[in-house]
């Protein structure tokens, strides 16, 4: 690492031996850069000035005076280079980064060394709308509190360092917030917000500036520079949100505290009366996508998190990749289909999720301990222990599994999430559209779409679909069942497997039932049967003779990890629906019906003001291929 040095009328003194803080000048000889490179030389130089001006919030470039070099236009031409620390949860304290801040661009972002700078950054912050400020948590501290609710937490190696990095961050801060208020302004008449609301304020904002005044791009973390500039070189005259490539970094999240479990005993005799008026006012067949339906029937979570909780048994879902053989593979897929729905359906009562905003977003993710990753056959059939705390399982004991979804269409209402271990090479992409249909004295909702599971490592790929479900009993206590048949092919192996959600006959039969077939097509061989209950007890017979008895109510759950609300950013979903919630758990069904209204209207709103200036919503994490949504960045691109 080189050496950043001062140079006060001759002399020098050594900064410290850990960081290249190196600032230079775009368009400029790195002789004339005050802390560029001098030619001929790995050592950087600084400015006495520089600091001064830097700390006086004049960023000029790195140029000796700031008249020299143009004035304020010179601004944004400088940048930083360095080691920091960096505190992250994943590896349990400080760990030296390379940073890199861009005046121009007003993006901090990082490497996890010097050599790694021209790869994939590991992180990026946009400091626009940041708060910077210093921390007696430990010495030399630097927390940055950015807009979108991102914290660092940096240390210098000496108080010059610290001063230094101190100053120049809030000095890039100031300008940018500056720069994005004035031009927010500017476009006040050509945002996709409601009068007042601040562009960062809200999931379904499109960014719209004047194009008077330089564009601004803001950058959120793990996406490259190259990246940042194609969407600032394609539009120059909007503000840009660019896409993350990868999902967030666990740093700051915690295993998830919230159950889930509703437990109420049904419709009480007042809200009979309002479902009945609703029914009134229904057709059979008729689609409820854009029915508005009462706050009482809702489950305090939204449909992506819902989706998120179907992964309760993430140790489950990689043994799939633990197999020997393509028939062990699509059994294990088959077992872990089959039981990761009890979990994401939890209790008895039927409850409807909350329909995600557009542009809403939901991440978390899992510590699962190697030592539950085995192949299939050494399965515990049923784990004692109903739930596992992985909070304390360090990196080397534990596999790390990503997951992200993200609402990319409200009409039709579109979820996609995307799932992702990178230690086992293997990665999930699903889409789903939710089309739900008024039946009498039920509802059923009909998942369209596809998941696609990828194991990279045998170049195997898995397609499934999923089951329908249905809210029985609307007026009584209702509850949840699924029906139809599902499919799950891989290609490559020849391998299928048919599973078939039975709903419950009218008169007698139990419910809950589902059967599963899996074959070997270019031999036409059954290789697995499974029936039973899909929130209860499965039985599985293999054709070696073998059985096998799963209950679901015994397996273990490892809880996601989440950050807190207060640390999520304005579009994700615990974030959106924090004071619904809030106010379900207080059972203030008057004050979540208003919250949930001023959602409906703001979205609307934005709805109506996209439309008249004829602009599409853009989603952040996917992208449209075909008739389906990709991530934007899947494990199999980068692989």
């Amino acid at each position: 690492m080189e050496k950043a040095q001062q140079s006060v009328g001759g002399g020098s003194s050594n900064s410290s031996s850990r960081s290249s803080s190196r600032a230079t000048s775009a368009g400029s000889s790195p002789s004339s850069s005050g802390r560029g490179l001098v030619p001929g030389s790995g050592r950087g130089t600084q400015q006495q000035q520089a600091v001064a001006l830097a700390a006086a919030g004049k960023l000029d470039g790195g140029a000796a005076t700031q008249a020299s070099m143009g004035g304020r236009d010179q601004q944004q031409k400088q940048v930083i280079k360095g080691v920091l620390s960096k505190y992250t949860n994943l590896l349990q304290g400080w760990q030296n980064r390379y940073f890199i801040l861009d005046f121009d661009s007003g993006i901090l972002q990082y490497f996890v060394t010097e050599a790694s700078k021209n790869q994939k950054p590991r992180g990026f912050l946009s400091l626009a709308g940041s708060v910077i400020s210093l921390s007696d948590e430990a010495p030399n501290m630097i927390v940055v509190y950015s807009a979108n609710g991102e914290v660092y937490k940096l240390r210098a190696g000496d108080s010059k360092e610290l001063q230094f990095w101190l100053s120049q961050l809030q000095a890039c801060a100031k300008y940018h917030t500056e720069t994005k208020s004035s031009l927010s302004q500017r476009a006040r008449s050509l945002s996709l917000l409601p009068h007042g609301t601040s562009i960062s304020s809200s999931p379904g904002s499109q960014r719209h500036l004047a194009h008077s005044g330089p564009s601004v791009v803001t950058i959120t973390h793990h996406k490259s520079p190259a990246a940042a500039r194609r969407s600032k070189n394609q539009n120059p005259a909007h503000l840009h949100e660019v896409k993350e490539s990868g999902p967030p970094e666990a740093e700051d999240e915690l295993t998830d505290t919230e159950d889930n479990e509703e437990k109420d005993l049904g419709v009480m005799d007042d809200q009979r009366s309002v479902i009945l008026h609703l029914i009134s006012q229904l057709k059979l067949g008729m689609d409820l996508t854009k029915v508005a339906l009462p706050t009482f029937i809702l489950e305090k979570r939204s449909l992506l998190e819902m989706y998120a909780n179907f992964m309760a048994h993430p140790d489950l879902f990689l043994s799939i990749a633990a197999g020997t053989t393509p028939e062990e593979r699509m059994i294990s897929f088959v077992e872990y289909y089959l039981t990761s729905f009890h979990e994401g359906r939890k209790g008895a009562v039927a409850k409807k999720p909350y329909n995600p905003v557009v542009g809403e977003t939901f991440h978390c993710s899992w510590d699962v301990p190697k030592d539950k990753v085995t192949p299939r056959r050494t399965h515990s059939a049923c784990v004692q222990a109903k739930e596992t705390n992985t909070a304390q399982v360090s990196d080397s004991e534990s596999y790390k599994v990503r997951f992200v979804a993200e609402q990319v269409s409200h009409h039709p209402p579109v979820s996609c999430f995307y799932c992702e271990c990178k230690e086992k090479n293997m990665c999930v992409n699903t889409h789903i559209w939710t089309k739900s249909k008024f039946l009498g004295m039920s509802v059923g909702v009909s998942m369209v779409g596809e998941g696609v599971l990828k194991l990279m490592e045998y170049d195997e790929e898995y397609i499934f679909t999923l089951p329908s479900a249905y809210a029985r009993s609307i007026l009584t206590v209702p509850w949840v069942e699924l029906g139809g048949k599902v499919n799950i092919t891989c290609a490559k192996t020849g391998y299928t497997a048919t599973i078939t959600f039975q709903t419950k006959p009218f008169y007698g039969g139990k419910v809950h039932r589902v059967t599963a077939e899996v074959k070997h097509n270019p031999t036409n061989t059954i290789v697995c049967k499974a029936q039973g209950e899909w929130n209860g007890t499965l039985e599985f017979t293999y054709s070696s003779g073998e059985t096998k008895v799963i209950d679901t109510t015994k397996l273990s759950v490892i809880r996601k990890k989440i950050r807190p609300v207060e640390k999520q950013g304005p579009s994700e979903s615990r974030r959106i629906w924090e004071n619904v919630t809030n106010a379900l758990k207080s059972d203030d069904i008057e004050a979540a019906t208003e919250h949930k209204h001023q959602l409906e209207e703001r979205q609307r709103t934005e709805a109506r003001q996209r439309a008249s200036i004829n602009t599409p919503w853009k989603p952040k994490y996917f992208i449209r291929e075909g008739e389906g949504w990709v991530y934007v960045n899947p494990l199999w691109k980068t692989h």
